[in-house]
């Protein structure tokens, strides 16, 4: 699945944004460090500035450009939790475990916060995020979390709203009823990570773009990784420790790692900029938005007044050749309103599913990796790089707990594995229809 191509992401994001992707150079000479990270989406990125602030010495590569797949194709809303919830957490903890890992959650969803102005950057962060019933038998989902929140895991804050207050917080008849959350945000996940390797090489971390890790082994006291450039060049970089942060693209990098990911597609659009007036009475309150129905809508404005939406997904392997014709019937599902709109924006890319929708981090002696996000990572990727980070600094109760999460392969092997996933999850999506 490694794609060499030098566009950082063929999206809103970055046409938006231009002036951001400043290209690093590639990696053309063996190269020495005590940590070494391959991958510059938010997992990398978020583990590396922690190390380096640490004091330690951090190298990046990654096969393409920064936030290249998942960190820079997301949809950038910032939730609290996990894709599994708590459920499958606790079951695998018990309550005084998942409750230790939900406070690293918060934990990071004030970090997250506070890190734009602390590192002198902008990533349009903004507060809020309203998650709604379609189903009226699904309404009670939002009134069990709200008093399971307060009451098991001391999250206080969450705002229910009844159908006839939605009004003041989205402009559609299609909801039940949503339940607001001032601890989440959503904010532009290109910025964000542009953001934070700035920040990493103020510090003295490295970043080398357009090298891609073909292998690993073992070394003396360490690791040597091969590098391949663009033109076929071989290199080599010889590490103390190793950071395995590739997500949906660790294709056969380590075969124990990757055996317990799924790539999936998945997809967004962007709206024409709808003007200040149309765009605020869509969201009035400037939310993010999603819903829970298996297979979710989620959507958000931009601050140059578009509608960024999407929740399309696939399992096996491609996108569909039209993703406006794909995704328009939901955009004019959601906002009747704006049925012809033009949707100037399109773009896909992969996550990185596990078998129980719930996170994979974890260590082999200094070998570390983050993954298994399974399209809700904004925040997961920075609470998981912060428990691989501090055991690289001797302090590792954070991520013996997430070592102990059951995360088993995908039945089927490499071959059979999507095919047996994408029918299991069609059931999924009759039920959002029954």
């Amino acid at each position: 699945m490694f794609l060499r191509s030098p566009e950082p992401v063929g999206t809103y994001y970055a046409g938006a944004n231009p002036e951001l992707i400043q290209p690093r150079e590639a990696l053309r000479e063996p190269l020495e460090c005590e940590v070494l990270v391959i991958g510059a989406g938010f997992s990398g990125l978020h583990t590396a500035l922690q190390l380096v602030e640490g004091g330690r010495q951090v190298c990046m590569i990654e096969a393409s450009r920064i936030a290249w797949a998942a960190s820079g194709r997301n949809g950038g809303q910032a939730l609290p939790g996990w894709s599994s919830d708590l459920g499958p957490i606790e079951d695998d903890l018990g309550h005084e475990g998942a409750l230790r890992l939900w406070q690293g959650m918060l934990w990071a969803a004030h970090e997250l916060r506070d890190l734009p102005q602390r590192h002198g950057f902008d990533c349009d962060y903004r507060i809020g995020h309203l998650w709604t019933a379609v189903l009226p038998r699904r309404v009670g989902s939002l009134y069990d979390w709200q008093a399971e929140a307060n009451r098991r895991w001391g999250y206080e804050g969450l705002q229910f709203i009844p159908r006839e207050d939605l009004p003041q917080w989205i402009a559609s008849d299609r909801y039940q009823a949503g339940l607001y959350d001032p601890n989440s945000a959503h904010l532009n996940p290109l910025k964000l990570a542009y953001g934070l390797a700035g920040a990493i090489e103020r510090a003295g971390g490295r970043i080398f773009e357009q090298t891609r890790a073909l292998s690993f082994r073992e070394s003396g006291n360490g690791y040597e990784v091969t590098t391949e450039l663009p033109n076929g060049e071989r290199g080599s970089v010889r590490c103390a420790s190793l950071v395995l942060a590739c997500n949906a693209y660790i294709d056969g990098l380590d075969r124990d790692v990757s055996e317990r990911i799924l790539p999936v597609g998945t997809y967004q659009v962007a709206t024409a900029p709808l003007g200040e007036e149309l765009a605020r009475s869509l969201l009035p309150k400037n939310c993010c938005v999603t819903d829970n129905q298996f297979v979710l809508d989620y959507f958000r404005l931009t601050p140059d007044h578009r509608l960024l939406f999407g929740g399309g997904c696939t399992y096996l392997g491609g996108m569909p050749a039209d993703i406006r014709a794909a995704t328009r019937p939901y955009v004019e599902r959601v906002f009747p309103q704006l049925k012809g709109v033009e949707l100037e924006y399109a773009w896909g890319g992969h996550i990185d599913c596990s078998m129980r929708r719930t996170p994979d981090i974890g260590r082999r002696g200094d070998l570390y990796w983050l993954q298994g996000y399974s399209g809700h990572g904004v925040l997961p990727s920075l609470a998981a790089a912060h428990a691989v980070s501090e055991a690289m600094f001797g302090r590792s109760d954070e991520l013996d707990l997430y070592q102990r999460i059951r995360n088993p392969g995908f039945p089927g092997g490499q071959r059979f594995a999507a095919p047996l996933e994408a029918v299991g999850k069609a059931w999924y999506r009759l039920r959002d229809f029954i």
